[in-house]
Formats: structure tokens, sequence, C-alpha cells
């Protein structure tokens, strides 16, 4: 019997049912449904383990899912995987460049695996090496350039081909904050462009990078929408910024006075019910402690808080 199968309406890039895999009695992605537009930018956020890589391995067609049903650019998962190969673009965690290749070899490669019109080839290199800002490095050892580089350059080889839909696999994973910061400048480029971009990171702050997101958490999503949905339907509480000295001490201070708290950095985050009630009694239980307090106040909640009340509450 033919199996059945999804129809998103025309907007969609994406979209899954009931999407599970099993690893023996280990499930990795628990049950999941997505629908994703297409041009918008859709981020995957969950902590290391949670199932985030193999669910962009299904997507990719480089697994099979043990069940569920869904379509990838319009190819069913699971029958058509060689199709969405050659109809995506992805790129790993480990950037999957060559790195004994230098950079032209590299794309070289990339150009040939992805079937790139030969008369498109040097226009399209030439893209690349521009976008990834290597045109002084176009003889360099791939192996030998700083990680910034080497990411660009990986997400240039990932989308030589011009795909409908990128998926990057914690693509920031290892790279400095301003090579962060300059990568999803040029993902935010890539969607303007018309491209669809998946992508997964465990950096709670690039959440409000993505037009929207799903939280994921053991295999499954326990949560969806933009960020400021997701701040608005799941933050009940109040959340306030704490500066004080020894923040280690102040955290457990915190958690014997009943009240919850997280380490930020340098910092203090504490969700409370009503702020104006409890930071009077905080300034008296740091008082009582012999902790210093600088600051104080009542902040917009980060998706990091609420990642962590959701979790929580689950």
């Amino acid at each position: 019997m033919r199996p059945e199968v999804i129809r998103p309406g025309n907007d969609r890039a994406v979209t899954v049912e009931g999407l599970t895999r099993r690893f023996g009695d280990f499930v990795a992605v628990d049950n999941i449904s997505l629908e994703i537009r297409k041009g918008e930018v859709f981020g995957f956020l969950g902590p290391n383990g949670a199932g985030k890589s193999t669910t962009i391995k299904m997507l990719c067609g480089l697994i099979l899912p043990t069940a569920g049903k869904g379509l990838v650019g319009g190819f069913d998962i699971m029958r058509q995987s060689e199709e969405i190969k050659k109809n995506i673009g992805y790129m790993s965690q480990k950037f999957s460049l060559y790195e004994d290749l230098t950079v032209e070899e590299n794309i070289d490669f990339f150009s040939g695996i992805y079937s790139v019109p030969a008369q498109k080839r040097t226009v399209r290199k030439d893209w690349v090496i521009s976008m990834a800002g290597l045109e002084k490095r176009r003889d360099a050892v791939t192996g030998t350039l700083p990680g910034g580089f080497k990411q660009r350059l990986a997400l240039g080889c990932a989308i030589i081909h011009e795909p409908p839909i990128l998926f990057l696999d914690e693509p920031t994973s290892g790279v400095d904050p301003i090579s962060r910061r300059n990568f999803w400048s040029m993902i935010y480029g890539i969607s303007k462009a018309g491209t669809t971009v998946f992508v997964t990171t465990h950096y709670m702050d690039e959440a409000d990078y993505c037009d929207r997101l799903a939280l994921i958490y053991r295999g499954k999503i326990i949560a969806e929408g933009t960020p400021n949905e997701l701040r608005q339907e799941h933050m009940k509480r109040s959340v306030l910024e704490i500066e004080a000295d020894r923040v280690v001490d102040a955290v457990d201070v915190l958690y014997k006075g009943g009240i919850e708290a997280a380490i930020f950095g340098s910092l203090v985050h504490v969700t409370v019910e009503n702020a104006d009630e409890a930071i009077p009694e905080i300034k008296k239980l740091f008082l009582q402690s012999g902790i210093g307090i600088r600051k104080i106040e009542k902040i917009v909640p980060s998706l990091e808080d609420v990642f962590v009340t959701l979790i929580e509450t689950s």
C-alpha cells in the first residue's frame, strides 16, 4: 500500500509529523512535528544531547526516521532521501572541509559534488571567496585558516549550488563571539535572498537571531514560536538581574531562602512572582550573609530564562 504523505502549503519548505528516531531502547527524537516556512530562519534550540543533530540528519536524508512522515523541499523523507540531498545545503558542526586542500581546491571539490554547471563554477567560486573574505588566501591550505574563516568557507561550500533550503548543525560551535556575530549577518543575507535556513544551536543567546524557533529537550519539543511569543507565553513571572560579590555564594544564599536563581556569566538571574516584593527580601538576605550587592533590577527575560523555566515545570 502506498504510504500516506503530508502535503504542505506552497509557503512551507519543511513539514514533518510524528518524527521519531530510536537507537535500540534509546529514543533520541520523540514524536516531533514541525512546519518551516520558505525564506525564514528557523532555530532548533537545546542543550547538547537533546536530539538536534539526529533531527537535522533525518531532514537531510542522512538517516531514516524510525517513525513519522514529512516533506523537505517537496520530497518525502522516507522514500526520496537522495532527491533531498540534491536540493539542500548542509553544514555540520565540524565544517565539512578538507583540511589538507587549499581554499580553491575545497571550493572546486564541492562544486563537483553539487554538480554546479561548468559555466557557473568560476562565478560561484569568486562569490564564495568574496563572501568569506578570502581574496588574499585563495591558495592557503584550509587547515591553516583561523576558525572564523573556515566557518565562512564551509558555509560558502554548502550553498555553492544555490539550494533553496540550508541546514546548519551547530555552525557557530567553537568560534569566537565576533565570528559568531559575523556569521549570523551572513545567514540573514542568505535568508533575505529567499533561502530557508534551519539552524541548530545550544547557544541560548542566538535564539533572538531566529524568526521562529523550537526548543527541544530530551528528544521532545517543549515550546515553539517567535522569541517574543516564547517570552510572553512561558514567562509569567519576573526576572531580576543581580550584580553581587561572590556569585556562587550569592546563589547558595538565594536557594536557601527559597528563591530560584542561576548564574549568568558574572551575574545572577532570579525568577520571582512579584519583583517589588522580592527585591527588598533579596537585599535583606544578602545583608544578613555579608554579600555585597551592586545592582538589582528587573529585566526582559532571555531565552535561556525561558528554557530553564520550561525545564523546571516540565
